[in-house]
């Protein structure tokens, strides 16, 4: 006997029936009820916000630390430019004081997507400002390593009034 030839095949699939009519029912499996399934509707609901709710806490936080990367690659790159005054010292110098000056005016845009009545941003936000402060903070340690900060007094001789001269009585009798 040929292979599949007048056996009846044991997985058939009959379409007669349409699913759209009414003779078409399938009932429920045993422990099964549609009410449940409703129940399991909204607490599924409930569940996703509260996961989209703490994905959303977590992106917060991990974009409150990406200036963390930035604090140590920024100081890395200032070691490397050397103490002295050229032009690369000074493009890094003032690239480290620039990028955490737009980031800190910009808080309100970084956190926006992940703005939610169950989210709160308030510490991610405090470390974005702490640790863009402590990008600045570096930046201007770096302007005053090169020089370039009055820090000290000769830096200022050229605001002092000219000394008056000593006169003593040699100089007074001529």
């Amino acid at each position: 006997m040929e292979k599949g030839k007048g056996l009846a095949r044991r997985w058939a699939v009959e379409f007669a029936e349409s699913p759209s009519s009414s003779s078409y029912h399938v009932p429920d499996p045993l422990g099964f009820s549609r009410s449940s399934q409703d129940l399991d509707d909204a607490n599924g609901g409930r569940q996703k916000k509260d996961a989209e709710a703490a994905w959303k806490a977590q992106k917060a936080w991990e974009v409150a630390q990406t200036p963390f990367k930035n604090l140590l690659m920024m100081g890395f790159m200032m070691w490397m430019a050397g103490s002295t005054v050229h032009l690369f010292s000074i493009g890094i110098t003032f690239s480290a004081l620039w990028q955490p000056l737009s980031a800190l005016r910009s808080v309100g845009k970084v956190f926006e997507p992940y703005k939610d009545s169950r989210v709160d941003t308030l510490a991610p936000k405090l470390l974005f400002l702490a640790l863009n402060m402590a990008g600045l903070a570096l930046g201007v340690w770096k302007l005053n390593t090169l020089g370039l900060l009055p820090t000290h007094a000769s830096d200022w001789v050229s605001s002092l009034a000219p000394a008056q001269g000593v006169h003593t009585k040699s100089q007074q009798v001529m």
